[in-house]
């Protein structure tokens, strides 16, 4: 069983879209800052992380879509000393749908690895490829059966009437 982790979630996540769907993750609470003290909302990150630390509920730490925390040394220097988790999907640019989707993919993975009383950071990416082409599947699947590519697919394409004959018509 993974201990449930409680995350404060900054305010450019949709909460419309992210609270419903993690309401069916067992292993995470994830609070929006405002719902924790207003106040927090004009807080800078690192009088966050300290807020986190001080509050009475145990908070495991900050998810946000800004990833320019990366490169603050305040920030980073107290949530060593808060030894707070910070989960930033970095690979979402300003999309935060994206970083959702990101969050919901990589959440149950974090939960069950994060440690509590040791700082951490969680970068979520997800790699954006070029499509690719049909052709180089079957190719492979051909090699593998030890044959060519044309004869290979010629025996498994469609005849020219079955091809014209609408499945639905």
């Amino acid at each position: 069983m993974v201990e449930k982790r409680r995350f404060a979630l900054d305010q450019n996540f949709p909460e419309p879209i992210l609270m419903p769907l993690t309401a069916a993750m067992p292993e995470a609470t994830l609070v929006p800052v405002r719902k924790i003290d207003q106040r927090l909302i004009e807080f800078d990150d690192w009088q966050l992380f300290l807020a986190l630390h001080h509050h009475p509920e145990p908070w495991d730490g900050l998810i946000t879509t800004d990833s320019s925390i990366l490169k603050l040394p305040k920030e980073l220097s107290v949530l060593m000393q808060t030894k707070l988790t910070l989960v930033v999907p970095t690979k979402a640019g300003s999309d935060p749908l994206r970083a959702t989707g990101l969050l919901l993919t990589h959440l149950p993975h974090i939960c069950k690895n994060t440690l509590r009383g040791r700082a951490q950071i969680w970068k979520l990416s997800a790699m954006l490829r070029p499509n690719e082409k049909p052709r180089t599947y079957l190719q492979q699947l051909a090699e593998r059966k030890q044959t060519e590519f044309r004869p290979f697919f010629n025996a498994h394409k469609l005849s020219d009437a079955d091809f014209r004959q609408n499945p639905l018509a």
